[in-house]
């Protein structure tokens, strides 16, 4: 198991310091991800992808929820209610909830992909010229790489934690 953690750093000659220190601690590059104003990071250093910038994956969960209810309530109320001269079956209650879960999940993640991250809060400071670190650490070297970097990188500031979802609440 993983834990995200963000770090602001001030520019990019100190993005590229830390990821350099981060690979010498053992920290694959494929755990790791900055993100900066377009075109301010070198092609070398891993730049956070589509998912990470916009809000595609929280609208498409929504859109899914959402439109799944949406198809069982409008399944339901066709099967209590038919048109005149049909006899529905139970079935079409599961068909319309899977209907309405897969257009309401194309639906707002279409919408989704065009506004900033909900989830995490750091579109200013990257607009005023500072680079986001995304790190993902397994939970044994948390401590360790939080370390680091404050002992090599006084000014990364510490800018959470992705929050711990449990499986199963």
């Amino acid at each position: 198991m993983r834990r995200r953690l963000y770090y602001m750093l001030p520019d990019v000659d100190s993005a590229r310091a830390l990821f350099d220190k981060l690979l010498l601690a053992r920290i694959e590059e494929r755990h790791m991800r900055f993100w900066s104003r377009d075109g301010k990071l070198p092609d070398d250093m891993p730049e956070a992808n589509f998912m990470h910038k916009t809000d595609l994956v929280h609208g498409t969960e929504m859109g899914l929820l959402i439109g799944a209810c949406a198809g069982l309530i409008g399944g339901s109320l066709l099967v209590l209610f038919p048109l005149e001269g049909l006899h529905l079956q139970n079935v079409v209650i599961l068909a319309a909830a899977l209907v309405g879960a897969i257009f309401g999940a194309w639906a707002s993640g279409m919408v989704a992909a065009a506004i900033p991250n909900s989830r995490m809060n750091f579109q200013k400071g990257i607009e005023a010229g500072q680079v986001l670190l995304i790190i993902d650490v397994p939970y044994s070297k948390v401590e360790k790489v939080e370390q680091l970097i404050q002992e090599r990188h006084p000014e990364a500031s510490f800018a959470g934690v992705e929050p711990h979802t449990p499986a199963f609440p």
